[in-house]
């Protein structure tokens, strides 16, 4: 039986909890959403720019009439939030949405013993590191690693993933000459690897001068990741590839003489 949803609201406007979305959706028109995301985390709560007439946050140049600040998702729905963690709603009102919605063992092994996120590219650990801006890989010192400064060029901003040209057997990126490439290379594979920011959001926020549980809730934390090896033929490269060869064809194309053209006519007058 589907369970009503808590409602709260938000200048005289109802609202719908839904803390599966984590969304706020307006009760008489459900396609108006708040969605949690584009709220402001202060601790004990939330808060965000409201316009009347839209019921909704205003955009950029729109006016705003007032700032809302609403509590924790534990105190606006207490049975849902133990549903989708598991927990006794009993347990959810002692703890915070800190608590629920943020890995506390990986940000204890993050936070306080320091330990790295890994990744694991075709069966090699690598160390997730912000500070020297790489992904380092273990127990291989020669190795150049994966350096994400870069390989800005290979990121896909939808999907918030790098696919890149890995050498597995010297654990790093190795480029690929895109001018002059004729073949799918045989030495090399290709990888797809989250966005730093994904793989280790603490690091990422000491980085940059942020509180290190800044979008926690929204991301999680994850202390092992495993990277995707995409073929080749799903690749931008095969459609390269054949255009290189054209034109490679079209530059060496054999130049036929003046003289061989008036052979080549004479022959077809016989």
């Amino acid at each position: 039986m589907k369970r009503e949803l808590p409602i709260i609201n938000i200048e005289g406007t109802e609202f719908l909890v839904d803390v599966n979305k984590l969304e706020l959706r307006q009760k008489a028109n459900e396609q108006n959403v708040i969605f949690f995301k584009d709220m402001t985390d202060f601790g004990e709560g939330y808060s965000f720019e409201y316009n009347l007439k839209k019921r909704n946050i205003p955009h950029r140049f729109e006016r705003s009439d007032k700032r809302i600040e609403i509590p924790e998702f534990v105190n606006l729905d207490p049975l849902g939030m133990a549903r989708k963690y598991g927990h006794s709603e009993e347990e959810v009102k002692t703890k915070t949405d800190f608590q629920l919605m943020v890995d506390q063992k990986a940000y204890d092994m993050r936070v306080n013993k320091g330990m790295l996120p890994t990744v694991d590219i075709s069966g090699h650990t690598f160390y997730v590191d912000i500070r020297m801006d790489m992904l380092r890989p273990k127990d291989d010192f020669l190795s150049k690693g994966i350096v994400f400064s870069k390989i800005g060029r290979y990121y896909d901003e939808d999907l918030r993933t790098y696919t890149i040209p890995y050498n597995p057997s010297k654990h790093e990126f190795q480029e690929i000459d895109y001018a002059t490439i004729k073949e799918l290379p045989k030495d090399l594979i290709a990888i797809e690897i989250p966005y730093e920011r994904i793989l280790d959001r603490i690091g990422w926020n000491r980085h940059y001068g942020l509180e290190p549980t800044h979008g926690l809730k929204q991301t999680n934390l994850q202390a092992h990741f495993k990277s995707n090896i995409i073929p080749w033929e799903k690749t931008f490269l095969p459609e390269l590839i054949k255009r290189n060869l054209e034109v490679d064809l079209r530059v060496n194309k054999p130049e036929i003489s003046s003289k061989n053209q008036r052979s080549i006519k004479n022959r077809k007058k016989m």
